[in-house]
């Protein structure tokens, strides 16, 4: 797999990088990009359905927060990011049919309905450009990958139609960095916040490190302990045991990158 040097975007604004997606310049995952501002995950639903899937984040803050939901019928965004398009603005989209993932678009513009509800969810990625200044490391930005992502035997706590298994990001921390980096994602819970799980993966239902569901595996060095976030993949997770008809959302780690800063989402 070719490397992806994903920093030599760290220094652009959010609308800068939100335009080369557009363009079709960047169809790759966002980590590290826009260092200092907020990314999200995305999950496009119809109104019908979007009641039942706002309770469903209500109930798991942790793996869902919502950082901003769009009008019924709106591309556009009123708080997190001006000038948006939401239908163009990430670099790769799902489609899912019945909980079946039907195809993965660069543009989803054909496929907006007037009844299409979006939420923007916090994500992990918002809380790496912390991590590095705090001095920890985060592997698969080193390793030019996408983060590895899992899912567990972890149930998420049910509402209306929507019920399914949690997912969770790793990053492999050096045992003295472990603390700091609670304590940094921690002051983050607007961005998943603190880790769900440290250690064994095997506790959390995964049994292979090197076979992630979502994203490429990293290396584990000695003298590290794999560190497992919530992720904002769980409602795919969700949206194939639920099986809506219709639903939209981000290809993982294929993030929008929103204006807001990461230390305005601080708790």
């Amino acid at each position: 797999m070719e490397k992806i040097n994903n920093l030599k975007y760290a220094d652009l604004h959010p609308k800068e990088v939100r335009q080369l997606i557009r363009e079709g310049k960047i169809d790759w995952n966002t980590s590290g990009m826009c260092a200092g501002y907020a990314q999200a995950n995305l999950v496009i639903l119809p109104k019908n359905l979007a009641y039942d899937f706002l309770l469903f984040a209500q109930r798991n803050p942790k793996s869902c927060p919502v950082l901003e939901v769009g009008d019924a019928g709106s591309k556009s965004l009123k708080y997190i990011a001006s000038g948006a398009d939401i239908s163009a603005d990430l670099p790769r989209y799902r489609i899912y049919e019945k909980g079946v993932l039907t195809g993965e678009y660069t543009d989803v513009g054909r496929f907006w309905r007037d009844d299409l509800v979006s939420f923007l969810i916090g994500c992990s990625f918002s809380f790496e450009s912390a991590l590095l200044e705090a001095g920890v490391t985060v592997r698969h930005i080193e390793e030019g990958k996408n983060v590895p992502m899992y899912m567990t035997d972890i149930d998420c706590i049910p509402a209306g139609k929507f019920s399914g298994k949690m997912v969770v990001s790793m990053r492999p921390i050096p045992y003295n960095q472990i603390v700091k980096a609670v304590t940094v994602t921690a002051s983050m819970p607007r961005v998943h916040g603190s880790p769900i799980h440290i250690g064994n993966p095997s506790e959390i239902g995964i049994k292979d490190l090197n076979k992630p569901e979502f994203g490429d595996s990293v290396t584990i060095n000695k003298r590290e302990e794999p560190v497992f976030w919530c992720c904002g993949v769980t409602p795919q997770s969700v949206m194939m045991n639920s099986k809506p008809d219709f639903v939209i959302t981000h290809a993982p780690g294929h993030m929008f990158i929103t204006d807001i800063k990461n230390t305005d989402l601080k708790d």
